[in-house]
């Protein structure tokens, strides 16, 4: 945490606020008509009484407390969050991170899930990846690319479950991992690994 304070995070969110600049520019901004609670957490008696009144048919979580049955039951089409991993195989925090240090290339991505009462261990209802360079791109940038690159796509998935036409895909049989904080040792493994990936493929020959 002190090596991405100190080395990574002012790249980061100069990369953030440019990242929000384009969005404000592609979306309208809310209407006065949209009802905003703030709350100093999603599990307080006063979010559950708002969505109550609110009645959604789908929630989406983006947060990293864990949230409360008495929350994440009441959307009629669920709760879902977008899980910055591939699951079930990276579970928890930063499955990102952990699929690059696992040089699991083929997992890195984002899972669209329906909170259950694990840890997410909900139904999965689509994956979606992005570009990226892993010799200059965090872990953070990447897990934040794989959302802003797919809202059209998230967005069309949304609207099947609402429809319900989608169903939750067969992860059945496939390992599950449930994965903590990035390791330092870990992070520099990864880079090097990847700055040769690189240097491979910039010498190999172009057909």
């Amino acid at each position: 945490r002190l090596y991405y304070k100190i080395v990574l995070r002012a790249r980061d969110r100069q990369w953030e606020e440019e990242q929000l600049t384009q969005l404000c520019d592609r979306y309208a901004p809310l209407t006065p008509q949209t009802q905003i609670l703030h709350a100093h957490s999603p599990n307080t008696p006063a979010v559950e009484k708002f969505l109550r009144q609110q009645k959604p048919s789908i929630v989406i979580a983006r947060c990293k407390t864990l949230l409360k049955p008495s929350i994440f039951t009441i959307p009629s089409h669920g709760t879902f969050v977008l899980h910055p991993g591939i699951c079930p195989e990276y579970r928890n925090a930063h499955g990102c991170f952990w699929a690059l240090a696992k040089d699991d290339l083929d997992k890195v991505g984002m899972t669209l899930l329906r909170i259950d009462k694990g840890v997410d261990t909900g139904p999965v209802y689509g994956y979606f990846r992005c570009g990226y360079d892993e010799t200059t791109d965090s872990h953070i940038i990447i897990q934040q690319k794989v959302v802003l690159d797919n809202l059209d796509a998230l967005g069309a998935r949304l609207l099947e479950i609402h429809a319900g036409q989608a169903k939750p895909l067969d992860t059945a049989g496939r390992p599950s991992g449930e994965w903590g904080q990035p390791w330092l040792t870990a992070f520099w493994a990864w880079r090097r690994r990847a700055a040769r990936r690189k240097t491979f493929a910039d010498r190999a020959p172009v057909p």
